[in-house]
């Protein structure tokens, strides 16, 4: 029987994790990229060496912390040389990683832009064509700058320039007040930039529930210079001191000037150029591709998934996508649960969220009922100097269920997986609870958590309901 012959267009980790699964599934892959190494956005310019600086960045921040504790290292000697280096090593080792598992796995990796000429063969420059039973568009994304700040300066960054740290600008502003433009304004904080936040709603992280917003700003607002709500940037002019700008609130509009200013309010699917017009896919009004719950286009043949589908553009679940489509093509799609999608804001404190959302119960007039454990009354929590925590539950009041989990506290990235376990398997907050959760950890946080649902938490005193 001849084997399927699958194109996959990206190798960021949606098309690395598709063309992998396929392979391992038996298909004939064949991976398409127009960098160079593999990894995509996500590894190359994103995820990898943003945390590679937030784990620095958090570092120094614990060094300056330990004075409180009797420890005093003075303050940290920065080369910013070597710290680059340190995250081209991370990013080095990890790209030749995934290049050993291509060849292991027998995909065929061409380097170069792959344009479709119609629904079953493609063009790549210096290659020629590909013909392919099946095909699979994970180009990505890019950052959005505005064509009125789209100045040629190399003191304008975006998330991509801004994770090569040049230099530590003394003065930068930090436009947007997304999770882009808060992990990199952590990072050059701690660094010793003096940080201003502009954002244009009067919160951070937009969408974020805003109890957990609230401790990470309380936070930000000791690290950063300042924070600007309700404020845009209207006006942005080249000086010799620097980026001069305009910032205009609801109340005052002033003027600056800073060394630096990292533009980070969105980012834009990778779907020009790629000959898709030659097809029967449809894109919407802001160029992102159309896809059914199976990431099957208008085109029977080509499936898209990740950043250039739209929704939340988080690497975990282009993985997640990619294999399902994989799925899809073998004709083995199963009726499943739709997916448990994990949030993670990675700033001092992290904010991590999945399930139904305070704010979204709220919006859609839904009742819930709210169970928070504060991290003031955890004991792994204070032996960290860090009780600025919080662990929520949503939980449906009839029956118990867990809808939701939102986190805001150091770790809590790593702590939200159990949240995304208890909701996909449909568990109650009374499972929770009675699952017992070693001492002293930060994990047992979710327990104490459900225990309020159950009127009985041992480290806080809460009236039975």
């Amino acid at each position: 029987m001849t084997k399927k012959r699958l194109l996959v267009v990206g190798a960021g980790p949606g098309g690395y994790a598709a063309a992998f699964y396929a392979a391992d599934r038996g298909m004939d892959v064949t991976l398409v990229n127009e960098d160079k190494n593999m990894g995509g956005v996500c590894l190359q310019r994103g995820c990898i060496p943003s945390k590679t600086l937030l784990h620095v960045a958090r570092l120094i921040n614990e060094t300056r912390e330990a004075r409180q504790w009797g420890l005093d290292f003075g303050d940290p000697k920065i080369d910013v040389d070597r710290l680059r280096q340190w995250k081209d090593q991370v990013i080095g080792k990890m790209s030749q990683g995934l290049t050993q598992l291509c060849k292991q796995r027998g995909v065929n990796y061409v380097s170069g832009r792959a344009v479709f000429e119609n629904a079953n063969r493609v063009t790549v420059e210096g290659h020629g064509g590909l013909e392919f039973d099946h095909a699979i568009v994970a180009t990505g994304s890019r950052p959005i700058v505005p064509g009125d700040f789209a100045i040629d300066s190399p003191r304008l960054l975006d998330s991509t320039s801004a994770l090569e740290i040049e230099d530590i600008p003394p003065r930068l502003l930090v436009v947007g007040g997304g999770y882009i433009g808060l992990e990199m304004g952590t990072v050059y904080a701690a660094l010793g930039s003096k940080v201003t936040v502009v954002e244009m709603t009067d919160g951070l992280l937009p969408g974020v529930d805003r109890d957990l917003v609230r401790v990470l700003q309380a936070k930000l607002r000791k690290d950063f210079e300042a924070i600007h709500l309700n404020t845009r940037l209207e006006a942005l002019q080249q000086t010799e001191a620097g980026l001069k700008v305009s910032l205009k609130s609801e109340s005052e509009s002033k003027e600056e000037v800073f060394d630096k200013i990292l533009i980070s309010i969105g980012r834009q699917p990778n779907t020009e150029n790629l000959g898709l017009e030659r097809t029967r896919v449809e894109l919407d009004k802001r160029g992102f591709i159309k896809v059914d719950r199976q990431g099957c286009t208008a085109e029977t043949s080509l499936y898209a998934i990740g950043d250039v589908i739209g929704g939340a553009m988080l690497a975990h679940k282009a993985s997640y996508e990619g294999k399902r489509a994989v799925e899809a093509m073998l004709d083995e799609s199963q009726a499943v649960k739709e997916p448990v999608i994990p949030a993670v804001v990675f700033t001092d404190p992290e904010i991590a969220w999945c399930g139904l959302t305070e704010e979204q119960a709220k919006a859609a007039g839904r009742e819930v009922e709210v169970c928070k454990f504060p991290w003031g009354a955890s004991g792994r929590a204070t032996t960290l100097g860090r009780n600025d925590g919080q662990t929520k539950l949503i939980v449906e009041p009839e029956t118990g269920k867990i809808l939701g989990v939102g986190l805001v506290g150091t770790h809590a990235g790593e702590l939200i997986s159990e949240g995304v376990l208890a909701i996909q398997l449909g568990a109650s907050a009374e499972d929770m609870a009675h699952s017992i959760h070693p001492h002293p950890t930060l994990s047992e946080t979710l327990m104490e958590a459900a225990e309020i649902y159950l009127g009985a938490p041992t480290h806080i005193f809460k009236k039975k309901r």
